[in-house]
């Protein structure tokens, strides 16, 4: 944990764990080949529209630490789920989640059903 992330009290302010989260669903959607220039490209924005974040244990500095995410919900939204692990030990330290919803960019609408385009980037059957 760099010195620069914490608070007064030597532990990560408690804002920091949402760019974690964005550190870990970059590298997942990358690893997709879904990441957000692609998302643009596709026609579609997928803005965060909730944010869930469960802080088990703090983070502290000089600690090393995982992240990982991983999608648990597609069909109509893009639901990603997220634990921070303390590196050395393996105890979790965080959890969390975020909900995206795909918006058509050309006409700022939401969609209700994600689109093919995210069901094909996951190898799964778009839904009738």
């Amino acid at each position: 944990m760099p010195f620069h992330d914490l608070d007064p009290m030597d532990v990560c302010w408690h804002g920091n764990y949402v760019r974690y989260f964005e550190y870990a669903r970059t590298a997942l959607l990358q690893a997709l080949d879904y990441d957000y220039p692609q998302m643009r490209d596709s026609g579609y924005a997928w803005p965060v529209i909730e944010l869930n974040i469960r802080y088990a244990r703090p983070l502290v500095y000089q600690q090393r630490i995982e992240i990982c995410a991983e999608i648990v919900e597609w069909e109509n939204r893009l639901k990603i789920r997220y634990e921070i692990r303390d590196a050395d030990t393996g105890a979790r330290l965080t959890r969390g989640y975020t909900v995206q919803v795909a918006v058509e960019i050309a006409t700022r609408e939401m969609c209700f059903m994600s689109p093919p385009v995210l069901f094909d980037k996951l190898g799964e059957p778009v839904p009738c």
